[in-house]
């Protein structure tokens, strides 16, 4: 199930970012982070992937075993960005990332524009590990300019795709 995300998710998305700091660098204890996320939540520009289960959403918000994967967006028309996708460890693979993305898609893109994202570049380590550059083109995204190297010093590249 995905829904808008609420100030007590917080713990959810930090709890995602442990999970990925290994390829995109610090995030859990970067004051930096916690303000994006904060501020993304208070625009309610920001979506969660929970666990339905058989009784419903699971535990609660926040980081328990219901919190598949959190979301970050903005829109600017006709530019929409994805600022932040994550999927947990557990959930990679499963649909929970094209779920969000139909989501956020839904909610907030209105043509004619572009969905864009920054994303590992081609030589990234993290490129093939996490599937994320598989990902964006299965979802009709192109590669297209180099962007600034991440916080680890990784290459980056935007992914863009067109909204009629």
């Amino acid at each position: 199930m995905i829904r808008t995300a609420a100030e007590q998710d917080f713990p959810g998305f930090l709890d995602l970012a442990s999970q990925v700091e290994q390829w995109f660098g610090p995030m859990v204890e970067v004051p930096g982070f916690h303000d994006a996320v904060r501020a993304h939540l208070r625009a309610s520009m920001a979506l969660v992937a929970v666990d339905p289960g058989p009784t419903g959403p699971g535990p609660g918000p926040g980081p328990g075993p219901g919190f598949l994967g959190g979301l970050l967006f903005g829109a600017e028309p006709p530019s929409h960005h994805v600022h932040w996708l994550v999927v947990s460890d557990r959930a990679r693979g499963k649909g929970v990332g094209r779920a969000l993305m139909a989501d956020a898609t839904r909610r907030w893109v209105r043509g004619p524009g572009r969905i864009e994202v920054v994303t590992f570049g081609a030589d990234h380590p993290g490129a093939a590990a996490s599937g994320a550059r598989v990902f964006y083109e299965r979802l009709g995204f192109l590669p297209a300019e180099p962007a600034e190297p991440g916080p680890e010093g990784g290459s980056r590249q935007v992914f863009r795709r067109t909204v009629a």
